[in-house]
């Protein structure tokens, strides 16, 4: 492998420990650590700025680019991201009317219910972040069919355009490697691991979407506060 590649490697991986959580070295620091050129270092920082993990800014040097998701949260992505200060976009990569049994019963419908069915890939400034599988009942999601949802979120135009409201749900999430097909849509580097995030959104108790995605997981975090449950009984320290 030639140098760049080697750097370039061992930088991903550190990234993807967390170790440049607070600041990203400098390139005279990359060069000293590594014991290669400015050219080399260089050529390893601009990959991964094109990978979207890096952002270089005139004045501010380099920093590490990533999203955060809050555990309990039922803001959606469209929502997330844009309240980080990122650029939100979306490229529809399907859309159809469907039946799907095993969805139409996590749904609360009949097998043979008509469903809409989403896919769509999500950029954060431009660069792959997630790819998302949404399925929803017809007779509340028909408007989807035609609306733009390259720069709005589907909550937000079932709320415009149907008046629904999602306001609960539940979702399950597991790391996992992604299909080969997943990993170059999202231009995963080969070996990372993403986020697997199963959803199911409620609207006055009734369930009206399930959304798998999987996102990234050297660009995203997911952060919880932590609180101790009442099930659990609580243990003296000296006894824990």
């Amino acid at each position: 492998m030639p140098l760049w590649a080697q750097v370039l490697d061992d930088l991903r991986a550190r990234l993807a420990g967390g170790e440049f959580a607070d600041r990203f070295p400098t390139d005279g620091a990359l060069v000293e650590r590594y014991g290669v050129s400015r050219q080399t270092v260089r050529e390893a920082v601009r990959r991964l700025s094109d990978e979207g993990l890096l952002e270089r800014t005139r004045g501010r040097g380099t920093t590490v680019r990533g999203f955060e998701h809050v555990g309990g949260s039922l803001e959606s992505l469209y929502e997330q991201i844009e309240a980080q200060g990122a650029a939100q976009r979306s490229v529809v990569q399907a859309r159809e009317r469907v039946v799907d049994g095993p969805v139409a019963q996590r749904l609360g419908l009949a097998p043979d219910a008509r469903l809409v069915y989403i896919e769509r890939l999500r950029l954060a400034d431009e660069e792959p972040l997630a790819l998302d599988r949404a399925w929803l009942p017809a007779r509340v999601a028909a408007s989807l069919m035609k609306a733009d949802l390259s720069h709005t979120g589907i909550y937000v135009e079932l709320l415009r355009a149907a008046g629904l409201q999602v306001d609960g749900g539940s979702e399950q999430i597991r790391p996992v490697i992604p299909a080969a097909e997943d990993r170059r849509t999202l231009r995963l580097p080969r070996g990372e691991a993403a986020f697997s995030i199963a959803r199911l959104t409620r609207s006055g108790g009734r369930p009206v979407e399930w959304r798998t995605s999987i996102v990234r997981g050297d660009r995203y975090t997911i952060s919880l506060e932590l609180a101790r449950s009442a099930r659990v009984p609580w243990v003296p320290a000296e006894v824990a």
